[in-house]
């Protein structure tokens, strides 16, 4: 089964930055997207970042320019590195992961990791 889990969320002033990061097991990235997902209070669940099997990335409107998404050697750890941050980026973040058909297919969740921006 794959499992994935975030860390790296926390606190931070606006304007700061943070580097959050989901470490997936049991899981190749042939075939696979990757992607990170946020939810503030009271609003849907949006996407955020992602990356496609052979490597392209993907943003937000929002989020462009000021967090770039990426995978380790390995492909098995994606981060996500935020910076400018603002208030309204504050939510629970959350990876996933899944198969890459005509759109990526997103079987699988980690826990989420708390990001507060004040």
């Amino acid at each position: 089964d794959v499992q994935l889990v975030e860390s790296g969320g926390g606190s931070v002033q606006a304007g700061g930055s943070l580097r959050l990061s989901c470490i997936a097991s049991g899981y190749t990235h042939s075939g696979h997207c990757m992607g990170w997902f946020r939810q503030a209070p009271g609003k849907e669940r949006e996407g955020v970042a992602g990356i496609d099997p052979d490597g392209m990335t993907r943003y937000t409107k929002s989020v462009r320019g000021r967090f770039t998404v990426s995978l380790d050697n390995t492909k098995t750890t994606m981060h996500l590195q935020m910076s400018s941050l603002s208030t309204e980026d504050t939510a629970v973040y959350t990876c996933a992961a899944g198969k890459k058909l005509l759109v990526c297919v997103w079987d699988y969740w980690g826990q989420g990791t708390q990001v507060t921006v004040s």
